[in-house]
């Protein structure tokens, strides 16, 4: 294959402005707040992220290089098609819950990151714990975006694999490093409008080629392989649906989303930026379906391809910038492929920025340095960023496994994370005890459980277990909705036991190591104070930080002093009054 010149001069073309947007970005959250609270600028855009901004970015974090690569390769795998094309659907369902359910209590307490909540009811050691499985998602995710993308640059320019990884890093991590969330919701802007234009414009070009058939004759007839529609076999259901629930209900509990809704500019913005994020999801899918469609229906020895087609050459992954560019002409190809990178880049950069808040705040700031200063934050973030970043690119251009361990990670918060963030949110009286449990039940099910990805063999064999190509067996069960499930309800028994057995006692307070039950108010448990400032709630939704003088169970065990905030101190009550 020859180098394209053209292609990638519209690649550096593409970079150079998203670029340029990122360092204006930037320059706006220099000029956006005062000095004190520049940390959170970076966090959370100062919170004035406006619906229209606010709707683009939270819809290109999902809309990402796997987001479309993944959907047009799922439609065009023979035995899958598109009732296995699950991300469009899944994802858009996870937004809609997340805005009916849990960006509303988010956003009206002032969190900054997904983390504080749990910090704050369970301690900063469980907070440590939960960054565990919430980093490894971001950087995995990250790491496999990147992958594909030097991957499908390398398809349609021919240049090196590793040098694309780089400088694609490069620029992400640049715009990033300097502007925070300003940078990526701008640039996010741009971008999806680059994915929607691509891919759009390529796609008649691509069915009008003469080599491919019409997809709705191949939708449901086998011409050149099975229907593209696909289907799911009876022993499949479970798997399927294993798949889908962690899809649509393991999507909520990523920091990505909730850096979204805490930078809404109000509880309500932040609920419909959700249902407008869902519905692009959606929109954003369809030409990924279609592209995927036309390449089940292309006779590929009648095109410079040749044979075998691609299944047969393993590169069914790659079959969004293959139909791009044997099916098109040059320069729409070229287009396509700045739409490509576009959707890996604007997924990378939310992925990035939001393990490097998590660390800065969450483990940094409130677990060992309270004291800290803005600046000092600040700088935490950019040096996190940047070393985030080069992990990533890193992991990428080493990793063999890189898809097997975000698939992994990505369980783990669908396991250990979203029960976590139900209990801290709605269930009444859990505490850190219930919560170490459920995370350690959690794990050992999921690991327990296999993941042929890794070649990672199973501990549990469960009912329709089956040997793959490779000897590794592959779980029909849903064992990864028992999982979250046991995860769950271990959380609520334990802690629910653990309360009982001190409030009787059963067990003398000396034992409540972690100052979980009788001394909630110790220096492990932070209080509200520390977690938000008063400027962005209402006072009556601050946390009483007195300490509590009895051991009574409705004292002790409920949620109260988290989600029900009247204050009764001297200083609030004259601020209401005035």
């Amino acid at each position: 294959m020859a180098f394209h010149v053209e292609g990638l001069v519209a690649v550096v073309v593409f970079y150079l402005a998203i670029l340029a947007v990122g360092i204006w970005a930037a320059w706006k959250t220099k000029n956006t707040g005062s000095e004190g609270d520049r940390s959170e600028a970076i966090i959370v855009g100062g919170r004035d992220i406006g619906l229209l901004v606010g709707g683009f970015t939270m819809t290109a974090t999902w809309v990402g290089g796997g987001y479309i690569n993944g959907t047009a390769e799922a439609v065009y795998v023979p035995g899958y098609g598109l009732a296995w094309a699950q991300a469009p659907i899944g994802y858009s369902l996870s937004l809609v819950l997340g805005g009916l359910f849990f960006a509303k209590p988010m956003r009206s307490k002032g969190y900054v990151t997904m983390l504080d909540p749990f910090q704050q009811l369970y301690g900063k050691r469980m907070g440590g714990l939960l960054f565990i499985p919430a980093l490894m998602g971001e950087m995995f995710w990250a790491a496999a975006i990147f992958s594909a993308l030097g991957a499908t640059i390398s398809v349609i320019i021919d240049i090196d694999v590793n040098i694309s990884v780089i400088i694609s890093a490069l620029i992400a991590t640049m715009y990033t490093l300097v502007g925070g969330l300003y940078s990526v919701a701008y640039t996010d802007v741009v971008q999806l409008f680059c994915i929607f234009l691509g891919l759009w414009i390529s796609v008649p070009f691509a069915m009008s080629h003469p080599a491919v058939t019409d997809i709705g004759l191949t939708a449901v007839h086998q011409v050149h392989q099975a229907p593209w529609l696909g289907s799911i076999n009876s022993l499949d259901i479970y798997t399927w649906l294993d798949n889908f629930l962690l899809l649509t209900l393991g999507g909520i509990p990523w920091q990505a989303y909730f850096q979204r809704v805490l930078s809404s500019s109000s509880a309500t913005y932040a609920q419909v930026l959700s249902f407008l994020a869902a519905f692009g999801c959606l929109v954003m899918a369809l030409p990924a379906v279609l592209i995927g469609a036309i390449g089940a229906s292309t006779a590929w020895n009648e095109t410079e391809y040749g044979v075998p087609d691609p299944m047969a050459k393993k590169e069914a992954d790659m079959i969004l910038p293959i139909v791009l560019q044997y099916l098109c002409p040059v320069y729409i190809s070229f287009f396509g492929l700045g739409a490509v990178s576009a959707a890996v880049m604007s997924s990378a950069d939310s992925s990035i920025l939001s393990a490097s808040s998590m660390f800065a705040r969450n483990i940094y700031q409130l677990s060992f340095r309270q004291n800290a200063s803005d600046r000092e934050i600040v700088w935490v973030m950019r040096i996190t960023v940047f070393l985030f970043g080069a992990s990533a690119t890193a992991m990428a251009l080493l990793a063999s496994s890189v898809y097997g361990l975000w698939y992994l990670s990505s369980d783990l918060v669908y396991i250990i994370i979203f029960p976590q963030l139900l209990c801290v949110l709605f269930i009444k009286g859990t505490n850190t005890y219930g919560a170490i449990a459920g995370y350690l039940f959690g794990l050992v099910l999921r690991i327990t459980g296999g993941e042929p990805y890794l070649y990672l063999q199973p501990l549990i064999y469960y009912p329709g277990c089956y040997p793959d190509e490779n000897n590794i067996y592959t779980q029909r069960f849903p064992f990864k909705t028992l999982a979250m499930l046991t995860s769950f309800f271990t959380n609520i028994i334990v802690s629910y036991l653990a309360k009982y057995l001190f409030e009787s006692g059963t067990l003398p307070p000396k034992l409540d190591f972690l100052d979980a039950v009788v001394a909630r108010y110790s220096r492990e448990h932070m209080d509200k104070a520390t977690l938000v400032k008063s400027d962005n709630i209402v006072l009556n939704e601050l946390a009483p930080v007195n300490p509590r003088h009895s051991l009574t169970l409705s004292s002790t065990f409920t949620n109260k002093e988290a989600f029900n905030y009247v204050d009764s101190s001297p200083e609030l009550s004259n601020a209401e009054d005035n």
